[in-house]
C-alpha cells in the first residue's frame, strides 16, 4: 500500500476494479480546508482518462509491474506475436494493445508493461518513432512548391503515410509512431 505522497508520473494502482497508471497529478495545498492530490489515471485494460481527487494521506493500492523489451515477429489469427530476447518467452497481444500495429516491422523492438505478480501483460509501448522504407508513392509534379504539399506513400509494412513531394520510392523515412506523423528522410 503506498500514500498520496507517493503519486508520480507512471505509477500503476489498483482503482474501481481495473488498473490505472497516473499520466498527470498535482498536489493542492489550498487556503481552507485540507490538501489534496488530483490526478488523470489511464486504464490500462481499455485506455480510457478518468480524473480523480484523492485526499492528502489516503491509501492507494499500488501494483508492481516490470517493462520488459520484446522483438516483433509476426501477426496471425491469436494476435501479434512477439519475443523476449534473454529467455525467448514469446507472447501474443491483441490489436487493441498497441497503439499504432500497422507501424509494426519484423525485428523491431518494443516495450510491454507486465503485471509482476501475475506475469500477464498489461500494454505495449512502440518506439517513439520508427525507420521504414517507402515502398510505393506517386512521382512528385514540379511546381507544387509554393506551399507544404503532401502525397500519401505506402511504407514497408502498408501502412500509408503522407509524406513531402520530394519523397521518392526507395526512400527511407523516419515516422512518429503516436500521430503517424512524417518526420524526416533518412540518408542510407
Amino acid at each position: 500500500m503506498a500514500s498520496t505522497s507517493d503519486i508520480r508520473n507512471g505509477l500503476c494502482l489498483n482503482y474501481n476494479g481495473d488498473i490505472y497508471t497516473i499520466v498527470e497529478f498535482l498536489h493542492v495545498k489550498p487556503g481552507k480546508g485540507n490538501a489534496f492530490v488530483r490526478t488523470k489515471l489511464k486504464s490500462l485494460t481499455t485506455g480510457r482518462v478518468v480524473e480523480n481527487t484523492f485526499p492528502a494521506g489516503h491509501k492507494i493500492d499500488d501494483v508492481r509491474v516490470e517493462r520488459r523489451k520484446y522483438q516483433y515477429l509476426y501477426n496471425d489469427e491469436n494476435g501479434y506475436n512477439f519475443m523476449d530476447n534473454e529467455t525467448y518467452d514469446q507472447v501474443s497481444l491483441s490489436p487493441a494493445m498497441l497503439e499504432r500495429p500497422d507501424f509494426l516491422k519484423e525485428g523491431s523492438e518494443i516495450e510491454i508493461l507486465f503485471h509482476a505478480e501475475k506475469n500477464i501483460p498489461l500494454t505495449a509501448d512502440m518506439p517513439q518513432n520508427i525507420i521504414l522504407e517507402v515502398t510505393y508513392t506517386e512521382p512528385g509534379v514540379r511546381g507544387d512548391t509554393a506551399t507544404n504539399v503532401t502525397k500519401p506513400a505506402t511504407v514497408e509494412t502498408g501502412a500509408e503515410v503522407k509524406v513531402p513531394i520530394f519523397i521518392n520510392q526507395g526512400d527511407k523515412i523516419k515516422i512518429d509512431t503516436k500521430t503517424g506523423a512524417y518526420l524526416e528522410r533518412v540518408k542510407a
